[in-house]
């Protein structure tokens, strides 16, 4: 196959959740592979010191626009200012959401509401806005950053699993909405990695335990995430669409 199915030259991503854990390695991936890049999350501080060190790094053109994408306002807005900066959306990645667990008899309805506000209401209206500049143009490309957990089960977590779980089938529904516009659709399922805020986890019994029912015996370093990424990013898959790619050392397969 040849090297430049995967060059993102002259593309501009929009990478939510992008200032930190995979998301930032997504940045730098893209980055890395010649997309100019918007990196969007809440806290403008954070977003401005990646974006210094992806431009530093990859020599990229890449900025910060923070917004909170629970908010269609602040998504229409995030969506102006990346217009006015670059002229043109490529690629968007609905990457930003929340994890955790929960027993369903102590849910709270506040709780509820923020799992599907953040990992589901987000990435539908930032693909609604992102969405209309690339039907403009008949061309472009999301991928919605699901989960492991859109496949398998585990207590206490009905409410994170319920969002990702809705999220493969809306990117499938707006895969087969969308393909007249020449837009792409896909979701990416990470499954568990090593990550800075639950690194000293995995040295635990019960991090421990988890990793006993991976296949691969380990959990992801955050690194890997970037191959899967830019795949989904570039022409490498030009004829697919409301697919569904998991990286998750085989977990999977097992539950």
């Amino acid at each position: 196959m040849r090297a430049s199915y995967f060059d993102l030259t002259g593309k501009t991503a929009i990478i939510t959740g992008g200032s930190k854990g995979l998301g930032e390695q997504m940045a730098y991936a893209l980055a890395e592979a010649g997309a100019d890049v918007a990196l969007v999350s809440r806290t403008q501080v954070e977003l401005d010191q990646v974006a210094t060190e992806v431009h530093l790094a990859t020599g990229r053109h890449a900025v910060g626009v923070a917004a909170d994408v629970t908010k269609e306002a602040d998504i229409a807005v995030m969506v102006q200012k990346v217009m006015a900066e670059f002229g043109k959306i490529d690629i968007l990645i609905n990457n930003a959401g929340i994890g955790g667990t929960t027993p369903v008899i102590d849910l709270k309805e506040e709780e509820w509401d923020r799992y599907m506000n953040l990992n589901l209401k987000g990435p539908v209206l930032c693909s609604k806005h992102v969405g209309a500049e690339m039907i403009k143009r008949k061309q472009g490309n999301i991928i919605n950053v699901s989960s492991l957990f859109s496949q398998i089960v585990a207590r206490y977590m009905s409410a994170y699993a319920a969002t990702k779980t809705a999220l493969v089938s809306f990117t499938r529904t707006l895969a087969l909405e969308w393909a007249r516009y020449n837009i792409r659709v896909n979701a990416l399922c990470p499954g568990y990695f090593d990550t800075p805020m639950n690194h000293e986890f995995w040295q635990s019994k019960g991090g421990k335990g988890i990793i006993e029912k991976i296949p691969m015996q380990r959990v992801g370093d955050t690194k890997e995430i970037k191959p899967a990424i830019l795949f989904l990013a570039s022409d490498a898959n030009t004829f697919m669409t409301g697919s569904t790619l998991f990286v998750d050392g085989g977990h999977s397969l097992v539950g």
